[in-house]
């Protein structure tokens, strides 16, 4: 008797259904996919229908020019530091808590400077924050 050696196979894994259904969902990907560059924003300055409000007891207002300098009710301050700020504003509101710091920024005014008004103000314990809108009628 002849005895035949059966030859088992190897089971092994089919790549190429795999790689089908990647490439698929590659191309699906590629596709759908949006690529948009900012190469500059367009920003609309804050607008309000409200009447000018002449100057009450319990507001600061806080005046910053284009190039950072500050003025606390209508009194320009000396330099441009934090601590100078918050020393104007605890003047300014007399020991009040409850004083409303109104901040009116030039349109061109960097983004630290305005910062220095907020941090100025929490130092100086004025929680109560608002900012200044140009009116719509003059447009």
């Amino acid at each position: 008797m002849k005895f035949s050696r059966r030859h088992i196979e190897e089971p092994e894994i089919n790549l190429i259904p795999f790689i089908d259904v990647l490439l698929v969902v590659l191309i699906f990907l590629m596709l759908s996919t949006t690529y948009s560059r900012f190469t500059e924003l367009q920003i609309n300055l804050p607008s309000a229908n409200a009447e000018k409000l002449g100057d009450r007891p319990g507001e600061v207002i806080v005046a910053v020019s284009a190039d950072g300098r500050y003025a606390v009710n209508h009194e320009a301050i000396d330099g441009r530091s934090v601590e100078l700020l918050t020393s104007a504003l605890a003047g300014a509101a007399g020991g009040k808590a409850d004083t409303v710091v109104i901040i009116s920024a030039d349109a061109l005014t960097p983004h630290q400077a305005v910062i220095n008004v907020l941090d100025a103000a929490r130092r100086a314990g004025l929680t109560r924050l608002t900012f200044a809108a140009q009116s719509t009628a003059g447009h």
